[in-house]
């Protein structure tokens, strides 16, 4: 039976080979979920203390100047298990996807509520685009803006698409235009 025990959060110890990285920026919607939600999910250590899972929530605690977190120690896992579930623990949530409809919905009804949308994750370019995903969006911008502002999202439908996008984009041109581009990928 998992029991949760509250550890001082300055005696976790941070695995030395966490692959997955965590930005200020990704810390701090962290640590503002905690605040909002509260500390709904508990950090999975090992015996002496290293983090296997929650090192985001650990570096958001900090921030919050929390000094205990809720632990649930996996003592049972095998050195393999415990280094396999570093990686699984972060990698089968973003093989997850979206219902965009009901997403769609949610987020409406959360608008509705008055509910603040930064705390979901999401940052504001992305739920423009969940909101105004009807494929006609009239942008009225200058030239002038348009040409200090040409970032866009290109959404890729299978693994394979977005390999051949990053092949695209890694090559060595300083410059490619609109209509090379659209040129190269009616090739893929």
């Amino acid at each position: 039976m998992l029991k949760i025990e509250y550890v001082a959060t300055d005696d976790l110890i941070p695995y030395i080979h966490n692959s997955r990285t965590h930005s200020e920026a990704q810390v701090k919607q962290i640590a503002a979920s905690i605040r909002e939600f509260g500390f709904t999910n508990p950090i999975l250590i090992d015996d002496e203390g290293t983090i296997i899972a929650g090192h985001g929530r650990v570096m958001a605690a900090k921030v919050l100047q929390l000094d205990e977190v809720p632990t649930i120690t996996l003592g049972a896992l095998t050195d393999a298990q415990r280094k396999a579930y570093v990686i699984a623990d972060n990698k089968l949530a973003l093989n997850a996807g979206w219902d965009n409809e009901v997403l769609l919905a949610e987020i409406e009804s959360l608008q509705d509520l008055n509910f603040d949308l930064n705390l979901i994750g999401f940052d504001a370019d992305e739920l423009a685009y969940i909101l105004n995903n009807d494929n006609d969006i009239d942008i009225d911008i200058t030239e002038e803006e348009y040409k200090e502002n040409q970032n866009f999202l290109i959404k890729c439908e299978t693994i394979e698409e977005m390999e051949q996008l990053q092949g695209l984009l890694r090559c060595d041109k300083t410059q490619i235009y609109y209509k090379d581009f659209e040129k190269i990928m009616a090739k893929i």
